[in-house]
């Protein structure tokens, strides 16, 4: 490091740092364990965490198809929606039956690699 930069915390802080998240974790987790009760939680609260992975998912997965260098690629050659779309449809199609979601990776790969490294689309 350069002489004159003074880093934002010390070795110390750092260390001192990381411990307290640990325990607020370790606490924050922990805490339902801690009851004698059984906790409940809505009957609202519990269809609404049923979305939960999907949302996730949607958040992770559809700014990488649609942006490209943190702006809209457009449709006509992007290779990420066709591979996206090819995965979607084997998925829908194999719903129910066995190894929907390894076909799902396997069929959008396929789809996504010849686009992009042969034709050099986004």
């Amino acid at each position: 490091m350069h002489p004159k930069i003074k880093p934002a915390m010390t070795e110390a802080q750092t260390l001192l740092c990381i411990l307290g998240l640990a325990l607020i974790t370790l606490i924050t987790r922990a805490f339902f364990f801690m009851s004698e009760q059984q906790w409940r939680l809505p009957a609202l609260i519990e269809r609404g965490l049923q979305f939960a992975p999907i949302a996730a998912l949607s958040a992770v997965i559809f700014p990488e198809i649609f942006l490209w260098e943190d702006h809209f690629s457009g449709l006509l050659m992007n290779s990420k929606i066709y591979g996206g779309v090819a995965g979607a449809a084997f998925f829908i199609l194999k719903r129910g039956q066995g190894h929907a979601v390894f076909g799902t990776i396997v069929v959008g790969m396929l789809t996504y690699l010849p686009l992009h490294l042969i034709l050099g689309w986004n």
